[in-house]
């Protein structure tokens, strides 16, 4: 299918404004455990079910994954991905760093993506070709050129199954940036690290995962802003990724040799 992301972005905007005025004004009500210590409120079930019904009606042919209830159909190669509510324990805790997030994802590749930050009044857009805003003001990456002047903002550490293993390469990477960048910083949303290194607020972001949820707002946001977005290897990012690594274009070869060299001499990778 030949599409126009630009010309669907009012539509993600309608989107998510009703995903965000649902999350501004509903406490979060009963909380659903999704195994340990990850859980889902009312308002992220809530969210994603009027944002599902809304695209129903006006984009059927687009397919849609919500992070909550999983694909509710499919479309001709194209799919929106919806994080009803990234940041639930941010969320359920009263800090204000979360927001919905809703990218298009053309064959594993993001075109579009508006992310809304409702206690932060901030509104992140972007489609292919077209740059990327933040309530509508054009917006791009740091020009941050050394890792010991970067600012890096990690992705949350695992919990669930086999939590203790996968964060043992987490935490290697922590000690060795700690040692590295100006400082390290964890808001507990994937979502605002990637508009935050568009913005220019942080100058790179690691995640050492990749959920579509997650990412397909942020990294169109992240590119279209002057970002380059890379997997662990350096190559570029898609839906398929192992990691999600965001930097200034100045900054993310060494970045992305300094991940490598952590995780290697501390025993992962190999």
């Amino acid at each position: 299918m030949t599409i126009d992301a630009q010309a669907l972005l009012p539509i993600a905007g309608q989107a998510v404004s009703i995903a965000a005025e649902i999350i501004r004004t509903r406490a979060p009500g009963v909380v659903t455990s999704k195994g340990d210590r990850d859980m889902a409120t009312e308002v992220d079930y809530a969210v994603e079910r009027a944002v599902r019904e809304f695209l129903a009606q006006e984009t059927p042919e687009i397919g849609f994954l919500g992070e909550e209830e999983g694909v509710a159909h499919s479309g001709d190669g194209l799919l929106w991905a919806l994080d009803p509510v990234d940041g639930t324990a941010n969320f359920l805790h009263g800090i204000p760093l979360c927001g919905a997030s809703l990218g298009l994802v053309d064959n594993n590749m993001s075109i579009l993506g508006v992310i809304d930050l409702p206690f932060l009044d901030l509104r992140y857009s972007a489609a292919e070709g077209a740059g990327a805003h933040a309530n509508g003001t054009h917006i791009q990456v740091s020009d941050v050129l050394d890792l010991e002047t970067a600012i890096v903002a990690l992705g949350d550490y695992a919990v669930g199954d086999n939590a203790h293993e996968r964060n043992r390469p987490r935490l290697a990477l922590t000690q060795e940036l700690a040692a590295r960048v100006q400082r390290v910083r964890m808001f507990g949303s994937a979502v605002i690290d990637l508009a935050w290194v568009a913005d220019g607020r942080i100058d790179a972001n690691i995640m050492l995962s990749n959920k579509p949820w997650d990412t397909a707002a942020g990294v169109i946001i992240a590119r279209e802003a002057g970002a380059a977005v890379v997997d662990l290897d350096g190559s570029p990012h898609t839906m398929t990724s192992h990691a999600t690594i965001a930097a200034g274009p100045g900054l993310v070869a060494d970045l992305v040799q300094l991940i490598s060299e952590s995780l290697l001499t501390k025993g992962f990778g190999r």
